[in-house]
C-alpha cells in the first residue's frame, strides 16, 4: 500500500477520535468521499493499526446511532428560523 494512503488512514482515524467527528465531517475535512473514509477506517487501518481502527469505529458507531437525533435537531432548527 502506498505510504500516503496509510498516513491518511491514520490521520483520518485520529481526526475522528479527537473531534468525535462523523463520516461526513471527516470526508469534508480531508476532501475525500464518505466511502473512502469507511474504507480507510474499516479495511486499510485494520492492517496498519488495529487498535486505532477499533477506537475510530467506536466513535463512528456512536455517531451513526445518534444521527437520527442530529437530523431531527437540524430540521427543527431549520423550521424555527423559517417560521419564527
Amino acid at each position: 500500500m502506498k505510504d500516503y494512503i496509510e498516513e491518511r488512514a491514520v490521520s483520518i482515524a485520529n481526526y475522528i477520535i479527537d473531534n468525535n467527528a462523523t463520516v461526513r465531517q471527516t470526508a469534508k475535512k480531508f476532501g475525500i468521499s464518505k466511502s473512502t473514509v469507511h474504507k480507510d477506517v474499516a479495511e486499510r487501518l485494520l492492517h496498519i493499526n488495529p487498535s486505532l481502527a477499533r477506537q475510530a469505529r467506536v466513535v463512528l458507531d456512536i455517531n451513526k446511532s445518534e444521527r437520527h437525533i442530529r437530523g431531527g435537531m437540524a430540521t427543527k432548527e431549520k423550521y424555527l428560523h423559517q417560521h419564527g
